[in-house]
């Protein structure tokens, strides 16, 4: 299980781990340092399509990675065939290794489009979008989707069929309906399905949270990669644990309190030099609640944290909050400065 992961179209992945396009959450920081600790593939958030032929600079913006982040997919969203193609060309002038089509979004205002989850519904228009995208680039294109609408449309093996026709080269399979969302548990029989109905790449999704839980969705559906999302929010590590999980059988500890505040610290760092203070401060906010969640007096600290917005008084907070945990010592010590 640990060696190399697929190869998709030609791009072979170095393990079979594979980070989540999140919306909202996996910019170029996050990205890098999930690939840091171990993931093999990532992917930008879900760009709209019209916003991207419009020329739209927060769209643009979310476009842009480093080279540290390859092999990466630019995630494209859109529900009319001919806009989805002019932005997959569009796209190119970023030069990504894959592009990667959104048919699993469950937003309402993604869905209000027909786009996401939504296109589930209409296959005929999905077929369309998929052909369209793969006919007008180079690289390889991938698509990511749910089980289906809801449990009464369950339809993943066939989207995913239809998919291969277009010639997509790899799927990733949310494991639960557009009406399930994030709750309850992912029914992971629906990958195993879809893994014996293509020949193309299969990567399972849904509530792997632990290296455990990766080797389970493994052995259980027989998918060729697992895409982790929510489970590494504060938790970069979970790439790293199941990296070596995979290839050694051995469970590493969790990291140590002072290891999650480390990177906590720098990960702002690096916001930061990106993006400035403000930015920081506004995009940091949830990740201190990830990185400290389950510790003694986090809730405190995410109050105390929501009501500034400088580096220097989140550091303070943050290193008087490892105090209060005994762990100081080796947070005041570590030089940020050149954290990129």
């Amino acid at each position: 299980m640990g060696g190399p992961g697929p190869s998709i179209g030609g791009v072979v992945l170095g393990s079979r781990l594979v980070l989540a396009p999140l919306a909202g959450i996996a910019d170029s920081v996050f990205r890098l340092i999930c690939i840091e600790k171990g993931a093999s593939l990532a992917y930008t958030e879900m760009v709209s399509a019209d916003g991207l032929i419009r020329g739209n600079d927060r769209t643009l913006a979310l476009l842009s990675f480093q080279n540290a982040e390859r092999p990466i997919g630019i995630q494209l969203f859109g529900s009319e065939p001919s806009t989805m193609a002019k932005a997959a060309e569009k796209a190119m002038s970023f030069s990504p290794d894959l592009v990667d089509l959104n048919f699993g979004c469950p937003a309402r205002k993604v869905v209000g489009r027909q786009a996401g989850c939504a296109l589930l519904n209409n296959l005929a228009l999905l077929r369309k979008i998929a052909s369209a995208v793969v006919s007008a680039i180079d690289v390889p294109v991938t698509a990511k989707i749910r089980s289906g609408w809801d449990p009464n449309t369950v339809n993943a093996d066939r989207v995913s069929q239809m998919l291969e026709d277009c010639g997509v080269k790899a799927v990733a399979v949310h494991a639960r309906t557009r009406a399930e969302k994030f709750t309850g548990r992912a029914n992971w029989e629906v990958i195993a399905r879809v893994k014996s109905s293509v020949s193309i790449a299969v990567i399972g999704n849904g509530d792997v949270a632990s290296p455990e839980d990766a080797v389970r969705m493994i052995e259980e559906t027989g998918c060729d990669a697992v895409m982790i999302g929510r489970g590494a929010l504060g938790n970069p590590w979970l790439f790293s644990r199941t990296r070596h999980f995979l290839s050694t059988g051995e469970l590493l500890p969790l990291p140590s309190v002072s290891e999650r505040l480390e990177k906590l610290l720098k990960h702002m760092a690096l916001i930061q030099q990106r993006s400035g203070e403000r930015s920081m401060a506004l995009v940091m906010r949830k990740h201190v609640g990830w990185y400290t969640k389950g510790l003694p007096g986090s809730s405190k600290l995410r109050q105390r944290i929501n009501r500034v917005d400088s580096w220097s008084e989140m550091r303070r907070l943050i290193v008087d909050f490892a105090s209060s945990l005994g762990v100081a010592d080796r947070l005041s010590s570590t030089d940020f400065s050149n954290a990129a």
